[in-house]
This record gives C-alpha cells, structure tokens and sequence, in this order.
C-alpha cells in the first residue's frame, strides 16, 4: 500500500495529512480573543502570535492523531466516506504519522512554555490538559470521540479555552465579555463536528464509535446543527447589554448567507454528500469570527 506514495511527493502528502482546511475554524479563537483584548486595550502582538501558532499545531497533531488511531481502532475503512486520511490510504505507514504528530504536539508545547512564562500555571494546566486531549479524542483506552463526548471537548478546548486563554495572555484576566465570546466559537467548532458525525453515522456505528449522532440517530444530529448555528448568531445580541456601542459585533450577522445553505445540506443529504457541509460549516466558522472580530475592533476605533 506505502507504493502508491509514489504519486505523490513527500511535501504533497504531509500537506494531505495535516488537513489545512480544518486549519482556519483553529485560528477562529485567537482571532475573537485577540480583537478583545484589543477592544479592553490589552492586545499584545506576540502573546498574540505565539497563540495563533499554539492553536495551529495543536490542530495539526491532532488530525494527525485522528488519522492513525480512527485506522487503528477500524473507523477508517475502504469505505470512509470522508476527506482522504494518509493512514488509511496507505500513503504514510502509521509510525510515521505518529512522529509527525509528536512533532506537531512538541511545537505546540515549547511554544507554550513562552505562554507559560507570560500567562503563569493557568496557561501549563491549560496547554497540557489541551495535548492530552488531542491526543485523547481518539486515542488511548477512553478515546472521547468514541465515547460521545465529542461535542463537550470541542466546546471547552476551542471555544471557552482557545478564547478566554488567547484574552488571558494578554490581559492577564478574563472578562465575562471574553466568556460570553466564546459560547459562538464553541458552537460553531461543535457544529463541525456534528455534521463529520452525521455523514460518518453507519461507519462508525459498525467501528463501535458511540457519537452523539450514533447515540440518538439522524434527526437528533440535525437538530443539534440547527441549535448550535441559531445560538451563535443569537448571543451576539447579548453584548449590546454590556455596551451599546458593542453592536458593532453584529457584523458576524453577515455570515448568515453562508449558514442558510449549510442548513439545506444538513437536512437534505447524507453520505459523501455532507463533505461540502463539512467543509461549508469550517468556512462558516471563519467568517463568523473574522466579522466578530471586526465587529469589536471597530467597536474601539470608532
């Protein structure tokens, strides 16, 4: 199987390994943390910086994790449904990816240490707490993914911490506004997740993989999708109660025409088919918090 590598170079399939279309929804946080320090006049660039590089490697190692345990644990088949994984196309044998992951996780964490030195204990129990559980979503004996704890790590990791840790290190607090957002960028990363689970429903079932969307069936997970997007544009509103000249934050509202096909996806499809929702919902995220950001950014200078 490793001969079909010949196909592609080394660089092409490290590239495939590393999913760089996930990479945007990981730099989503850091986007939303920075530009509220910068409404609280705390940004700092390179506390800044060293998070956006933090949140990218951990992201790599771990869809570089999900690649090698999801072959080993049999949930990566001839028939997986979704973007192609290198272990299971045979183009890196297991090892190998299992070094690029160490690597990856390894940056992340002497990229931490800075974190450390900036931000304290907080910023050591929050970046280990995060490696472990790269790891752990799919690995170890209780691989969380497996277990239907999915959408609960997704939502702390990188919603709550990858906001409020990216505000923290450089304000050295966290203000309820870096609190409340987090709650979109959480439900907007879990919606990504929901929408893998559902078009990997039948896959995982038979691999034994006990997601949300395998738990309680189809119309469950898309009920959960349609939650998730509602709750993210709506919180938005919350911030005008802080201060009104936070509605500028509803410049994420003009993601909205990106959500309502995603919508249509979700009801309508499943199988292969739900690989543009996935990729849609990802893109989604983005834009959201890229506007967010704007939003609080223009709340300042303005």
């Amino acid at each position: 199987m490793i001969a079909s590598s010949t196909k592609k170079s080394p660089l092409e399939i490290w590239w495939l390994a590393i999913r760089p279309r996930t990479l945007p929804a990981a730099a989503a946080p850091v986007l939303v943390g920075s530009a509220l320090a910068f409404y609280d006049n705390a940004f700092q660039f390179f506390p800044a910086l060293a998070a956006l590089l933090g949140a990218l490697l951990l992201q790599i190692g771990a869809n570089l994790a999900n690649d090698v345990f999801d072959f080993k644990k049999g949930a990566d088949t001839h028939e997986r449904l979704g973007p192609p994984r290198v272990t299971q196309m045979g183009l890196l044998a297991p090892n190998q990816v299992l070094i690029g992951m160490c690597v990856s996780l390894g940056l992340a964490a002497l990229i931490g240490l800075y974190l450390i030195y900036v931000g304290g204990w907080v910023i050591l129990v929050i970046g280990i707490l995060a490696i472990l559980c790269a790891i752990a979503y799919t690995g170890g004996p209780f691989p969380l993914g497996y277990l239907g704890l999915g959408e609960v790590f997704v939502f702390l990791f990188f919603g709550l911490a990858a906001v409020c840790g990216t505000y923290f290190v450089q304000a050295g607090t966290v203000s309820p506004l870096a609190w409340l957002a987090a709650i979109p960028i959480g439900l907007l990363a879990c919606a990504i997740l929901v929408v893998n689970n559902l078009r990997d429903i039948d896959t995982d079932r038979a691999a034994g993989k006990k997601t949300l969307a395998v738990r309680f069936g189809v119309n469950a997970a898309k009920w959960e999708y349609r939650v998730f997007l509602a709750l993210a544009y709506l919180i938005p509103l919350t911030f005008v109660f802080f201060d009104f000249e936070l509605l500028w934050v509803l410049l994420a509202w003009g993601s909205l025409p990106l959500a309502r096909p995603l919508l249509r996806l979700v009801q309508n499809e499943r199988g292969r088919a739900l690989n543009a929702a996935l990729a849609g919902t990802a893109r989604l995220e983005f834009v959201y918090a890229l506007l967010f950001a704007s939003g609080l950014i223009l709340a300042r200078v303005l």
